[in-house]
Formats: C-alpha cells, sequence, structure tokens
C-alpha cells in the first residue's frame, strides 16, 4: 500500500465515512491565494517541477526555502539563480526525508500523488526519475496553469490584490473563462504603510494615476481608494485582506490624520505614536468602506516580518524570513469591532492568528460582535501560515468547537501563490473528517445522528463558504 492511500490521516470508520461520503466530492472555494492573475490568464506551461514547486522568480515556495535552509542548502540554489532545475530540485529530494513530521513531507507527496500520479517518496534516489517524469507531464496542456486549478474542481479563486492594480488580467480571464471563477480581493496594506515616507509617496503616485487623481491629503487618499474600491466590487470583488502585526484602535481625530499625512508627504517619517493614530483611522475608514459594499473583510494578525535584514537587503520581503510575533491583541481588537459596531458599520468579518496563543482570544474576540443578522458573520479563520498543518488545524478547530458553532466554518483555504496547492484543501478535509469521526467513535457525538454530521461535514467543506460569501 502506498504511504498516500485512500484512508490518508483517517484514524477510524467513521472518519473514513465522513471523507469518502461527504467532504470528497465537494467543490473547492479558494476565498484567499496569492495565485499571479497574469500566470492564470496567461495560462502559463511551466518549464519544470522546479519552476512550479521551488523556484519561479520572485514567487518561490518560502516554506520549502525554510526547511532547505535548515538543512544546509546553500541560498544560491533558492535565490541566487546560480544553478540548474536539476541540481536544485536535487537538493530539495536531499531535503525531504529530513521533513518527516513537517507538514512538508506530506504536502509534497500528496502533490506527486494527486497531481502527478505518483506514489513513490521522493528521495535522492527517486529523484531522477520523479524529476523527469513531472517534467515530461508538464510539457503537455493537461498540466498548464488553468487546467491544473480545474483538476481540483476549485469553483472560485480570489487573489490577492493591491488597490493600484488595473485588473487587466481579470478582465481578460473573465473574457476568456475556463471553468473556474477568478475575483479579485482588495489587499490595501500598501495604502496604509506611511513608515517609509519615500516609497509612501512613490506607491500614492501610482495610486493617483490608477484614479485619475492627484493625492495631497488624506480625505484625497481616501478618494482615491473609494473610486479604486468601487471599480473592484465592479469587477466582481466581494472581499478585502489586511495583513497586520496588530489591530489598531486608538483615538484621533481627523486634522490629526491630515497633518499626518502631510508630514509623510514632506518626507518626515512618522513616530510610533503618529503611526498608530494614521493607522487607526486607515483601518477604519477601510472597514466602513468594505460594511458599505457589502463585502467581507480579512484580517490576518501576528507576523513579524523581515526579521534577517541582511537577507531581506539581498533578496527582498516574503522570501522566508518572518516569524510569529507575540504581541497582546485582545484590547486593541475589541476597541476597534467595538468602534465599528457602534457606528452601524461592521461588515461580515473572519479572523486570523498566527501565535497559536491568540486562538481563544480571536474566538472570543469575533463571537462578542456576532449580532444575528448573518449565521457566522463574525468568524475565526482557519489555521493560518504556520499554523496551517495537523496541529494548528486541530487546535483552531478545537478553540472554534468550544466557543462557538463549528457548523457554521467556512473552511480552508490555500493561501499559497502555487498552483499545485490545491491537495492542501483534502489534507484539511482529512483532518476535519479525523476529528469528528473520532468523537463519534468516542462517544462525545450521536451515531444516530450522523446524517446531520454529514450535512456538517460538507458544509464546511464548501456550502458554508458558497453561502457567506455569495461569489
Amino acid at each position: 500500500m502506498s504511504f498516500i492511500n485512500e484512508d490518508f490521516m483517517l484514524s477510524n470508520a467513521t472518519a473514513k465515512s465522513l471523507y469518502h461520503e461527504h467532504a470528497e466530492k465537494m467543490p473547492i472555494i479558494d476565498y484567499h491565494c496569492h495565485l499571479v492573475p497574469q500566470q492564470i490568464a496567461e495560462n502559463i506551461q511551466f518549464r519544470d517541477i522546479t519552476q512550479l514547486w521551488l523556484v519561479d522568480g520572485h514567487y518561490g515556495d518560502h516554506y520549502k526555502w525554510r526547511a532547505m535552509r535548515g538543512n544546509g542548502v546553500s541560498e544560491d540554489y533558492l535565490t541566487g539563480g546560480k544553478y540548474s532545475a536539476w541540481e536544485t530540485f536535487q537538493k530539495w529530494a536531499e531535503t525531504v526525508p529530513y521533513t518527516m513530521r513537517n507538514p512538508l513531507y506530506h504536502w509534497t507527496h500528496l502533490e506527486l500523488s494527486r497531481v502527478f500520479g505518483i506514489d513513490k517518496l521522493l528521495s535522492p534516489a527517486t529523484a531522477r526519475e520523479i524529476f523527469e517524469e513531472c517534467n515530461a507531464k508538464l510539457a503537455t496542456p493537461e498540466f498548464r496553469g488553468q487546467a491544473l486549478i480545474r483538476r481540483f474542481n476549485v469553483e472560485t479563486v480570489c487573489t490577492t490584490d493591491d488597490p493600484a492594480d488595473d485588473l487587466r488580467w481579470h478582465k481578460m480571464i473573465a473574457e476568456h473563462p475556463f471553468g473556474t471563477k477568478v475575483i479579485p480581493a482588495w489587499r490595501p496594506d500598501k495604502a496604509m504603510a506611511i513608515e517609509d515616507p519615500k516609497s509612501y509617496k512613490e506607491y500614492l503616485k501610482k495610486l493617483g494615476e490608477a484614479a485619475d487623481m492627484e493625492i495631497d491629503s488624506y480625505a484625497d487618499l481616501q478618494e482615491a481608494l473609494q473610486k479604486r474600491h468601487d471599480f473592484f466590487a465592479s469587477m466582481g470583488c466581494k472581499l478585502s485582506d489586511h495583513g497586520l502585526e496588530n489591530f489598531y484602535s486608538c483615538d484621533y481625530k481627523e486634522i490629526e490624520i491630515e497633518l499626518i499625512f502631510k508630514k509623510v508627504l514632506m518626507g518626515i517619517a512618522p513616530n510610533a505614536k503618529e503611526l498608530e493614530k494614521f493607522r487607526s483611522a486607515f483601518l477604519f475608514d477601510q472597514a466602513v468602506m468594505d460594511a458599505e459594499a457589502g463585502w467581507a473583510q480579512q484580517f490576518h494578525i501576528g507576523a513579524i516580518r523581515n526579521n534577517n535584514s541582511a537577507m531581506f537587503a539581498k533578496v527582498g520581503p516574503d522570501t522566508g524570513f518572518d516569524a510569529i510575533h507575540d504581541q497582546e491583541i485582545a484590547a486593541a481588537g475589541n476597541r476597534f469591532f467595538d468602534k465599528l459596531t457602534a457606528a452601524g458599520k461592521l461588515a461580515k468579518t473572519i479572523l486570523y492568528c498566527l501565535n497559536p496563543k491568540d486562538n481563544e482570544v480571536m474566538m472570543t474576540m469575533a463571537y462578542t460582535f456576532n449580532d444575528g443578522t448573518v449565521p457566522g458573520k463574525m468568524q475565526f479563520g482557519s489555521g493560518w501560515w504556520f499554523l496551517d498543518q495537523e496541529v494548528g488545524m486541530r487546535r483552531q478547530m478545537d478553540a472554534l468547537s468550544v466557543l462557538g458553532l463549528f457548523s457554521r466554518f467556512v473552511g480552508m483555504l490555500t493561501d499559497s501563490r502555487s498552483f499545485i496547492s490545491y491537495p492542501r484543501h483534502e489534507y484539511f478535509r482529512r483532518i476535519l473528517c479525523d476529528v469528528v469521526g473520532t468523537d463519534v467513535e468516542k462517544g462525545k457525538l450521536p451515531a444516530s445522528e450522523m446524517e446531520r454530521i454529514g450535512q456538517m461535514i460538507e458544509d464546511i467543506s464548501y456550502n458554508n463558504a458558497k453561502n457567506y460569501f455569495k461569489f
């Protein structure tokens, strides 16, 4: 029997039944990912498995890069561009046996099995044959970008897009549909990043050009963002996303925000208090914009980024040098959502934390502001980034279950730049079914309610997201 078999991760008969009869058949709604819209629109044909899996310009897999660095692999194989595709792949094959008990070991073999039909374990001994078999298949139309998405019955994909983006690739996809709906998602982080005035002014010029206006004040900034927000909505966008160290919710006056903005335009970096006030105003105004448009909003909280300054200077952001932050989030988060609730401007909201210590904090924060208007209006989202693995998923499910309504959970997303990361949905669903199936086997859930339990599995896998986002 192969390692990745039909009952992989399913430890009992009930879990197997729940997965094979309910979870397995459900389509995928990938409501948060980092696929590159241009690559989807152009129906990319990957040169080789190394480009697809390991190194694709700036968009390599930083999960694998971290593991390879930890295994003593030189940076030259990853971001240095000094070695051939085969030589880089060979270094990954040397690393894989050392990833046992890391989710990369499971993901790697799931992807080999589900995408390429390869059930061999990747190691130095099998590297060459796996490399050549994958490359031969990638040269065929069945393994181009769009076909890879469709292979996994993906109904909807939401990319992550800056307000200044012209969304031309989304237009191209809409004009040439391939069976999966591809929708932009609003990610305005750069519009808030006033800590570096030089870079920020360059960004404002780009945003102003996209909005066809000059941005000389904070009021102008909000007008430009509203124009772009409306444009995104016209392109089918229904949700936003914010990547933050923490929530921001201190008191401020409008005149203070205008003065801070003018100071930044003069090239003067804000101090810590000014930065907090600006972020508080910006996030509140963005949340109001989302609520008025009827969008959902997502908050990813708790990453401390670009910690290795030498490597940041050498290879830039999003290359594997971020970590889990340990800030206190409860007070600021609750104040933020209280202000929105008091103003009658709280949109549907999904909260994600990167520090597992904050699971219960996030969960109780969410359910403090549910108002009975929408089932699961405030959601505690799936395990994110470093928590996107078996232990992290189980802990997230447990916190959600004991402090809220597990049955209303909108489920999994890829949060990935890879066209072949969709087996992570399978991974999630298998863990989901094992968690629930084990409860049934232990008598914690009634075996007489299997019809209802099976429906819950289908809802978490697909139906809840479909009903929540209404794409």
